[in-house]
């Protein structure tokens, strides 16, 4: 691999020294954001620990992430510790995969995430939403995060999939939130306990995988066939049999990537909002005097810069994917550290969009921040979303969820929450719990 041209390659970067045997095991496993943030501010732009046996390289520094995801990509794959935490549930589909598989997939799929394909998602967006609303009462407590979920869920497999999964939303909803308590369980985990072990929670998850593997298959066999569809599932048919085990692999990853991020990033904007009162008031005057009877796409999205800058804001304060992972392939040299082949490299989101180099006040949900000119920002110093060739595929069909679902929501409706925000980090920034909020007619 190429090398930083001068530099000279040290041997290991700086870091917590951990504990004898586990290293730094239990305290990333307590608090893995704060973990990451003191990392960052005790020991600088590149870190070294070592978590359950892993030697691991934390990146706090824009241009290096930029050298990872980027300039240097080839090099940087998955790796063992990502896949032993997704591959079991998700196998080969998109987020997992790598080299060709990966390419031909993601060149394949990439056709249902074009400009004009999104922006005809937006009725089945807003529909949705407004579906949802008719349930509320003003003046009930709403557990939002679960709303959210349910919503996108319906949203994502209505759009990508061309199929009304209403009538599976619970079952969907109870195997993904399976799947995803135990991914938490086993990266919070010193020792990890193999699938074959019948243990309770090994049973919840096999059943889950079953589960998914069930709608999987319904959501195929309600599937028009006419080989003339653009959404994933039609594309996935018109290059493979429906038999094929990554047709029910990219199903499932659409259906846990294509949901629980964007219900997150709803979920802690809403929040934000109802705990900071200037931000909630401007957006609710832009909404009024731009929004009539209905919310049209073409003719006012680009009118609302104040809703364009609120979603920005809540994925910069509380990014869902938190945390990226990659593994050098080959040997490298990052900065003025060598990097073998094997290592296990952390960046992370939730550090940098939080960096006070970056961001005046940066643990304030301010949206105005995004007003105005560009700043020399680094472009890494905001990667909600990732970046490089593996940038996440539904980028702009989840922007454009965000901010759709929240004018529907905040054109009629005040949130206000009734706890603080605490947080069960897994590959996705999930909530500790309930996220309730008392929902107000305006």
């Amino acid at each position: 691999m190429t090398t930083t041209p001068g530099a000279q390659s040290r041997a290991v970067p700086p870091g917590p020294s951990g504990l004898p045997l586990v290293g730094s095991t239990l305290a990333f496993g307590s608090d893995p954001l704060e973990f990451a943030a003191r990392v960052a501010r005790e020991h600088g732009s590149m870190a070294s620990y070592e978590i359950s046996g892993t030697r691991v390289y934390q990146l706090n520094d824009p241009d290096l992430i930029e050298h990872v995801l980027v300039h240097h990509n080839e090099n940087y794959v998955k790796g063992e510790v990502f896949q032993n935490v997704l591959q079991p549930s998700l196998g080969n589909g998109l987020i997992t995969s790598e080299g060709d598989l990966w390419r031909e997939q993601r060149q394949l799929l990439q056709q249902a995430f074009s400009p004009e394909l999104i922006a005809g998602y937006a009725d089945v967006m807003v529909d949705a939403t407004e579906r949802l609303l008719a349930d509320w009462e003003s003046g009930t407590v709403r557990d939002v995060h679960a709303d959210m979920m349910h919503l996108t869920v319906e949203i994502a497999a209505k759009a990508l999939f061309d199929v009304d999964v209403r009538e599976m939303e619970a079952d969907i909803s109870d195997a993904l939130e399976t799947l995803m308590d135990h991914t938490t369980m086993n990266l919070q985990r010193p020792v990890k306990v193999p699938l074959w072990v019948p243990t309770p929670a090994n049973r919840r998850y096999q059943r889950a995988l079953d589960a998914l593997d069930d709608i999987a298959e319904r959501v195929v066999a309600q599937h028009d066939r006419d080989g003339e569809g653009t959404d994933v599932v039609s594309l996935l048919l018109a290059d493979r049999d429906p038999d094929d085990p990554l047709v029910r692999d990219q199903i499932v990853t659409f259906l846990l990537a294509g949901h629980e991020t964007t219900a997150l990033a709803l979920t802690y904007t809403l929040h934000a909002l109802g705990r900071t009162s200037d931000a909630e008031r401007t957006l609710h005057e832009e909404l009024d005097a731009v929004l009539g009877d209905g919310l049209s796409l073409a003719e006012d999205l680009p009118s609302l810069p104040v809703l364009d800058r609120t979603v920005t804001e809540g994925l910069r304060l509380y990014p869902p994917a938190w945390e990226l992972i990659r593994e050098a392939d080959e040997d490298d040299q990052i900065g003025s550290y060598h990097v073998p082949a094997g290592t296990t490299i952390m960046m992370h989101p939730w550090v940098l969009q939080r960096d006070p180099r970056y961001y005046d006040d940066p643990d304030a949900f301010r949206p105005e921040r995004w007003a105005g000119e560009e700043s020399d920002r680094p472009t890494f110093a905001y990667f909600p979303f990732g970046g490089g060739p593996r940038r996440c595929i539904g980028d702009r069909f989840a922007r454009l969820e965000a901010e759709l679902v929240l004018a529907t929501i905040c054109r009629d409706w005040r949130l206000d929450p009734l706890d603080d925000l605490s947080f069960s980090p897994s590959i996705t920034l999930r909530p500790d719990g309930p996220v309730r909020m008392r929902v107000e007619r305006r």
